[in-house]
């Protein structure tokens, strides 16, 4: 009974130890080439953005080296139970390369990845060596005071720490050096602990990061909160002017129609008809009104039909792409359509285009919505735009706008929002 107990214990530490080593030997064999292959192509590629040949392949290995060090978070929380967040600005595809690489460098996750991989490359290489290192070396020791040494000590001997092994008496010296090394063993699993530490001390973001994606939030739940203000002040003033003001006339309307029934029916029949359009008319706006504030289509069959819809009432030809496994959440695919409403208003109105193409598609989950159209050019994001407007409301679900508008066109506007579709 007590053996048992005693065996119980001491096989699930082997196990941790067996464990703790396989996993420091794979980490072993990526993280010295991976981190220096890494690092060497990043220091190679930005130092040539200068000559335009960065441009092209600094967002390329970048985007490399975050995936490697995804992996590795990955890693962290599956084998050491320590999370990393990710925490990249996000990147549109649809940006041109100037823009990407510009976009990547102030990203100040870029420049922890790289001070990462040092420290990957050296310090990270060490301590998931020594949980392979705890485990591997007692084990040659006493092989070597069991015979192993006759072979290795062929060509004049054979070092084993520091005893020197030219025969079995030095060998049985070995071994004993194995057996106090093998009490070190139960370590392995906190090296490797140590390991996924140092990693999180590098990888995870700054409290000057975190302070920042606090400004950031803050910002963008303070826009959200404007623009919800706003829009309800339109729909009041809608209502005031609109509807209301039309069922306020058509009440009159019908007061009149009672007085005069009996004395002038033939002007009664006539403010009837008057009355009758007037609620025609108010019904319709409030359809509009409705409609403004969330499309029944969008609700009813998503943001696919949503903007194909949307295409269908602009008076420029337009090709509608769509790729959607599922459907975002409600308050995301309103986002997305208002601000896909809002580019192409602007693409009618001031790019003097005669084609538009809409591309929506998810992948890498985000939410991704290109609009182009063949127009003359110059869109900027600025104060005053209708496009600084569309920003603001990708930003409070953390999303961005990227455009491309050189003189003389196309202009390609590309909005990203992080969601999941279900």
């Amino acid at each position: 009974m007590n053996t048992n107990t005693k065996s119980g214990p001491l096989a699930t530490r082997a196990r941790a130890v067996a464990v703790a080593a396989g996993r420091g030997f794979v980490l072993t064999l990526v993280s010295l080439p991976g981190a220096v292959l890494g690092f060497t192509l990043s220091l190679l590629s930005i130092a040539l953005v200068p000559l335009g040949i960065g441009v092209l392949t600094t967002p390329w290995v970048l985007t490399r080296v975050r995936a490697f060090a995804d992996w590795r978070r990955a890693l962290a929380q599956r084998w050491g139970g320590i999370p990393i967040p990710s925490a990249y600005r996000p990147v549109p595809e649809g940006a041109n390369p100037w823009s990407r690489t510009y976009a990547m460098l102030r990203d100040p996750a870029t420049w922890r990845d790289l001070r990462w991989l040092q420290v990957d490359m050296t310090a990270g290489y060490v301590t998931a060596l020594l949980p392979v290192v705890l485990f591997v070396y007692p084990l040659e020791g006493l092989a070597v005071a069991a015979g192993l040494w006759r072979p290795l000590s062929t060509w004049g001997g054979y070092w084993y720490g520091f005893v020197h092994v030219t025969d079995q008496s030095s060998a049985f010296g070995a071994g004993a050096l194995a057996l106090v090394l093998l009490t070190l063993t139960p370590l392995a699993p906190r090296m490797l602990a140590t390991h996924f530490q140092l990693t999180r001390a590098v990888l995870g973001a700054s409290q000057a990061e975190l302070a920042e994606r606090v400004r950031v939030l803050t910002e963008t739940r303070r826009d959200a909160v404007d623009t919800s203000a706003a829009e309800l002040r339109r729909i009041e003033r809608d209502l005031h002017d609109g509807a209301q003001a039309r069922l306020v006339a058509m009440g009159m309307d019908l007061g009149t129609i009672e007085m005069l029934m009996d004395k002038d029916p033939a002007q009664a029949k006539q403010l009837l008809s008057q009355a009758r359009q007037s609620s025609v008319d108010a019904l319709a706006e409030l359809r509009e009104l409705v409609r403004g504030i969330h499309p029944p289509v969008l609700a009813e069959r998503g943001l696919g039909d949503a903007v194909r819809a949307l295409a269908l009432r602009l008076p420029l030809p337009t090709e509608v792409t769509v790729e959607l496994d599922g459907r975002a959440e409600a308050p995301v695919e309103s986002a997305a359509y208002f601000a896909v409403s809002e580019v192409l208003t602007n693409a009618v109105k001031h790019s003097g285009a005669d084609r538009v193409w809409i591309d929506l598609h998810h992948a890498e989950g985000r939410l991704r919505v290109t609009v182009t159209d063949n127009g003359k050019g110059g869109a900027a994001i600025g104060a005053g735009s209708g496009l600084a407007g569309v920003e603001r409301r990708l930003g409070t679900f953390d999303g961005v706008l990227a455009v491309s508008s050189p003189a003389g066109g196309p202009t390609m506007v590309t909005m990203e929002i992080p969601c999941a579709l279900s």
